[in-house]
């Protein structure tokens, strides 16, 4: 796969923006682990192999088991590798990444209310909406993966 353009040099300042939004969530008292996952889960939905790999490594270097990693996709079934939080973190972030799907209902809502502080859920989807953005500037400019250029 061959980079189609560099968007951290032709838009700097924009990038930067987003690199703030990404400041505030690693400030925002949401535990890195579970943000670290949500931004996995949403790479695997939108299939973006740049950020699977990164966010990959970073769970590794946190320490995170390998059967977690491996049942990401099928979280609901491996429940009990999950939390609760963990649980309602990513059903919220699968909701909200397919929203043109799901419309994001009001059943979902409430669960993650449930788990989650008002302040926290914003936080949540703000992360969610983040790494969407992310994804798409990957995905469509083509970055290449850290394991692709180690062959």
């Amino acid at each position: 796969m061959t980079r189609r353009l560099d968007y951290n040099q032709i838009a700097p300042s924009g990038i930067k923006a987003l690199g703030t939004v990404y400041g505030y969530i690693l400030q925002s008292g949401l535990p890195a682990e579970l943000v670290d996952l949500v931004y996995l889960r949403i790479s695997q939905i939108n299939n973006c192999a740049y950020c699977l790999d990164m966010h990959t490594r970073d769970l590794i270097k946190k320490g995170v088991k390998v059967e977690k990693l491996a049942l990401l996709q099928a979280w609901a079934e491996a429940s009990d590798l999950f939390s609760e939080r963990e649980r309602a973190a990513l059903a919220w972030a699968e909701t909200v990444t397919r929203v043109a799907d799901t419309h994001v209902s009001d059943e979902a809502f409430e669960a993650a209310r449930a788990v989650f502080a008002e302040k926290e859920l914003v936080d949540l989807t703000i992360a969610i909406g983040l790494m969407n953005a992310y994804n798409r500037m990957a995905i469509s400019f083509r970055n290449t993966p850290q394991a692709a250029m180690q062959k």
